[in-house]
């Protein structure tokens, strides 16, 4: 027994509060998932997936861990060419090593508000929080396991859930309007 869902992409929209800064649309407070994307050849790149109960409140969060040092930071204009040249270390490294944040919180907050205004943001609404988890896990395993050069940008060490054995499968057909490099249009979650 396999079933079979369709997803919506809304997007691209401004990260939260960067609206003003790269000229595109509020973000929709919503439940369900959400890319983080860099604009990339003709369409865009995803870096990171992610659930929440709502996106308002969950990008709140995420802008907090970028200033507060805890995630990397890229050179945008490599991201862009599907290439990771870290500016700053977050998660473990971070953490110990905050005297280096300390030093450096200048240029890295400035590599913060670059990163923040360049991401493009697609939320798709799914309202069962296990389908969220498998669908995240499933987005990051096929990029990780992609031969292509720009799959090295992806965020890596995530705590992810694939799908358990006992699950039945949900085959995923994902829609959208522009082309999310990283996303196929059609795979098992």
């Amino acid at each position: 027994m396999i079933e079979v869902r369709e997803i919506e992409w809304q997007g691209p929209f401004a990260w939260t509060g960067y609206e003003a800064k790269n000229g595109l649309d509020k973000m929709p407070d919503t439940e369900g998932i959400y890319l983080w994307t860099f604009q990339y050849k003709d369409g865009y790149l995803v870096y990171c997936a992610g659930i929440t109960k709502s996106t308002q409140k969950r990008f709140r969060q995420h802008t907090l861990e970028y200033k507060s040092g805890n995630y990397t930071v890229f050179n945008v204009g490599e991201a862009v060419k599907g290439k990771r040249v870290e500016i700053w270390h977050g998660w473990s490294y971070a953490r110990t090593h905050r005297e280096e944040f300390t030093a450096r919180k200048e240029e890295i907050l400035n590599a913060v508000e670059e990163q923040l205004k360049s991401f493009r943001v697609f939320v798709a609404q799914v309202s069962d929080k296990r389908e969220r988890t498998r669908f995240e896990a499933a987005i990051m395993h096929n990029i990780y396991n992609s031969k292509e050069h720009w799959a090295g940008l992806a965020d890596r060490g995530m705590a992810l859930s694939k799908r358990k054995k006992d699950e039945v499968p949900i085959v995923i057909k994902n829609r959208s309007n522009v082309k999310l490099y990283g996303l196929p249009e059609i795979f098992d979650i």
